[in-house]
């Protein structure tokens, strides 16, 4: 839990991070329902983070533009798809 927390800090000031915190948004704003959907998503949203990372740090790129270009439409396509599910909590 204490390494998931260290993410969450991370990634606050990315796409990312404002999805966790539409979540949160929504958790705090719905006491009364199942937040396991809403970790769900906030589990997918770490992972896509971490993914990206890996990406950005990859050292072996022989097209840096076209690989960076490549991990934003990524961040956006995941970013699309986590939004999606926070519509349908």
């Amino acid at each position: 839990y204490p390494l998931r927390r260290q993410r969450q800090m991370c990634i606050r000031d990315s796409v990312l991070g404002d999805i966790i915190e539409a979540v949160y948004s929504w958790e705090y704003l719905n006491l009364d329902k199942d937040t396991k959907k809403s970790e769900k998503i906030i589990d997918e949203a770490i992972k896509v983070f971490d993914d990206l990372i890996l990406e950005v740090n990859k050292k072996d790129v022989s097209n840096k533009k076209k690989h960076f270009r490549s991990i934003g439409t990524k961040l956006e396509e995941n970013g699309r798809l986590l939004i999606e599910k926070i519509n349908k909590l």
